[in-house]
């Protein structure tokens, strides 16, 4: 695919996601924290070294980063958003938190960014999706680029929808169908993509199964 094409198809998806968020970014957080299940149990994992350098890709409104900032005080921390109209709800949000020396924000692509241009760093200690693979065109393009910007022993972790594979069909089924009006289509080769950014990087790749299959959890870990 050409350099043109890939721009167009990265401004043609932040056009969509400014316009879907644009009036639910205000109520985003308040509707999502019954159903977006395992977020916090990602926030509490990153454990992140002293002094760490910590990115969230496909930040939102930046509940994640207040979450994960206020939890891991040593660490700095970054939120990158395709979404202008998020970016906007999320500065908000961090500086009524007393956070905005601590989190630090951009706009770019998550399948195709610059972290040392954008942040000023080479590499990030941890770096983590929310629910964020399953709204993106290029997904497993989002995955390489996050374990590309990998420090050395860095971490990337991921929580989003799994494919319901111990619950009722009828729930898979209607799960599926309402998460398509609202552009999300969860990801049933995560698994398999893992695996293979993990052997041609030279990572360890795992993934679970929550509740039952409703979400799953999975983590790149680099060995250099």
């Amino acid at each position: 695919m050409s350099a043109m094409a890939d721009t167009a198809i990265s401004a043609n998806h932040a056009g969509q996601m400014d316009a879907i968020y644009r009036g639910q970014r205000h109520i985003y957080d308040l509707t999502r924290k019954y159903y977006l299940l395992g977020r916090d149990q990602l926030i509490r994992d990153l454990a992140p070294p002293p002094g760490a350098q910590v990115l969230e890709i496909g930040c939102g409104t930046g509940r994640n980063l207040i979450v994960a900032a206020r939890r891991w005080p040593q660490a700095t921390f970054y939120g990158l958003d395709i979404s202008s109209e998020m970016l906007k709800s999320a500065q908000q949000a961090i500086a009524r938190a007393g956070l905005s020396h601590r989190i630090h924000l951009a706009q770019g692509d998550a399948a195709d960014f610059d972290g040392r241009a954008l942040f000023g760093v080479n590499g990030f200690d941890r770096v983590f999706q929310s629910y964020t693979l399953s709204m993106i065109p290029d997904w497993q393009g989002a995955v390489r680029e996050a374990a590309r910007h990998l420090a050395p022993a860095g971490e990337l972790h991921i929580v989003d929808f799994g494919q319901q594979e111990k619950l009722p069909r009828w729930f898979h089924h209607m799960l599926h169908a309402w998460l398509a009006r609202f552009h999300v289509s969860p990801r049933a080769e995560l698994d398999a993509c893992l695996q293979s950014v993990a052997s041609s990087a030279g990572m360890t790749a795992h993934l679970e199964s929550l509740y039952r299959g409703y979400a799953w959890a999975a983590r790149l870990k680099s060995l250099a």
